[in-house]
């Protein structure tokens, strides 16, 4: 829950700036258009984009379909493929594989980040260690609840047991404001996390970088914690691309589930 005295640690979507809305509810949305590969830079979110949604987070990895898919789509754009997950790059490591050095890779919602052999990681805070304890002491009193380790978060995942959502956001606001952490709602999920970052960062420090400055945005993504990228990607001149059929967005497309993500990549590298 995101009100009252609790509202300071949760996660808010931008609503309007300079009277522009931001977020709007918005009818069907169109599907893509195909942009010159040469005018564009690609932000993929992972997990409910380019990966399907499972029950288990720790179990997916990338098969080598889509490891294909990728390599083929970044030798298209000239390296100008990045990764921006709530993952930490720990994750998206062993969920990528080798391919994963190879690409931008944005980790822990904007806070981590490695491009072309350089890395930046912060300071884990001790209160990360400590809300998992109290996640973990949840998680183990109600069935169908998971824990989910980062390097810069912990989250309860609850897609088995989805009643206890208003519970588990409780507990999750509770401590965020309680251990100085961020709140990050998603998908059937609910995460504590370093304050600070979000994706639309991530889009705007890669953006000002070679090979992606002077090119447009293209941000895909399938959850609230997506929203500040597809901001960030409209306000550089690109189009946030929503992967769902969610209608309060700032995404201007959409793609109804990542086999058709899948599709329009492949339709780019033709």
């Amino acid at each position: 829950m995101c009100g009252n005295a609790l509202a300071a640690r949760c996660v808010h979507l931008p609503t309007q700036r300079n009277g522009r809305p931001l977020i709007l509810d918005k009818p069907r949305l169109a599907v893509p258009p195909l942009v010159p590969p040469r005018e564009m830079s690609l932000f993929l979110d992972l997990d409910g984009t380019l990966l399907d949604l499972v029950d288990d987070p720790g179990s997916v990895v990338a098969d080598a379909s889509l490891r294909g898919l990728l390599t083929r789509v970044t030798e298209r754009l000239d390296g100008r493929v990045a990764i921006v997950s709530g993952r930490s790059i720990a994750q998206m490591d062993a969920i990528l594989g080798p391919l994963a050095h190879e690409l931008a890779i944005s980790g822990s919602h904007g806070s981590e980040h490695r491009w072309q052999g350089i890395a930046a990681h912060p300071v884990r805070p001790p209160a990360l260690d400590e809300a998992h304890a109290r996640l973990r002491d949840f998680a183990d009193a109600h069935a169908g609840v998971r824990v989910e380790d980062k390097s810069y978060g912990v989250a309860l995942h609850y897609r088995t047991a989805p009643t206890i959502e208003p519970e588990v956001r409780t507990l999750a606001a509770e401590l965020a404001e309680a251990l100085n952490l961020q709140f990050q709602p998603g998908k059937m999920m609910a995460e504590l996390r370093l304050p600070g970052g979000d994706k639309g960062k991530a889009v705007r420090m890669l953006m000002g970088r070679a090979p992606m400055a002077g090119t447009r945005p293209f941000f895909l993504g399938d959850d609230d914690t997506d929203e500040p990228g597809f901001v960030a990607a409209r306000d550089l001149g690109g189009a946030g691309i929503l992967v769902g059929s969610r209608t309060v967005t700032a995404a201007l497309y959409a793609l109804p589930d990542p086999a058709s993500v899948h599709d329009w990549l492949a339709r780019i590298t033709a």
